[in-house]
C-alpha cells in the first residue's frame, strides 16, 4: 500500500513488475481528504472508473465531478489533483502508462 496525503492510499496491483508498461492502482479516499492543495503532472496517460462514492477530478482547473461507473482518461502532463468532498469513502480504479510511481 502507499499512502498519499493523509486519508488517500493507493495499492499498486503490480508493483515490483519489471518492465512493465502500466501500473494498476487500487485507489481510495476518505471523507474530505485530496492528493493535495496543488495540482500535480507526471509523464504518463491516466484512466480509470470510480467504484464507490464521488470523486472530485480537477484538470487544468476544470472540475469534474465522477460517481461510480463514471470514468475519465488524460493526459497527466497536464496539472490534475483528485479530492473526496463528501462524507463516504471513495474507490477508485485507474491505469499510469508508462508507471509514475
Amino acid at each position: 500500500m502507499i499512502s498519499g496525503q493523509k486519508g488517500v492510499a493507493f495499492r499498486d496491483v503490480a508493483s515490483g513488475r519489471k518492465g512493465r508498461a502500466l501500473q494498476l492502482l487500487v485507489e481510495r479516499y476518505g471523507p474530505g481528504s485530496d492528493t493535495g492543495a496543488e495540482s500535480y503532472h507526471h509523464d504518463a496517460e491516466e484512466a480509470g472508473v470510480v467504484l464507490r462514492g464521488t470523486l472530485e477530478l480537477i484538470v487544468d482547473d476544470v472540475v469534474h465531478v465522477l460517481k461510480p461507473g463514471d470514468a475519465y482518461y488524460f493526459d497527466s502532463r497536464r496539472p490534475h489533483r483528485f479530492r473526496n468532498r463528501g462524507r463516504t469513502n471513495v474507490e477508485a480504479i485507474s491505469v499510469n502508462s508508462p508507471p509514475s510511481f
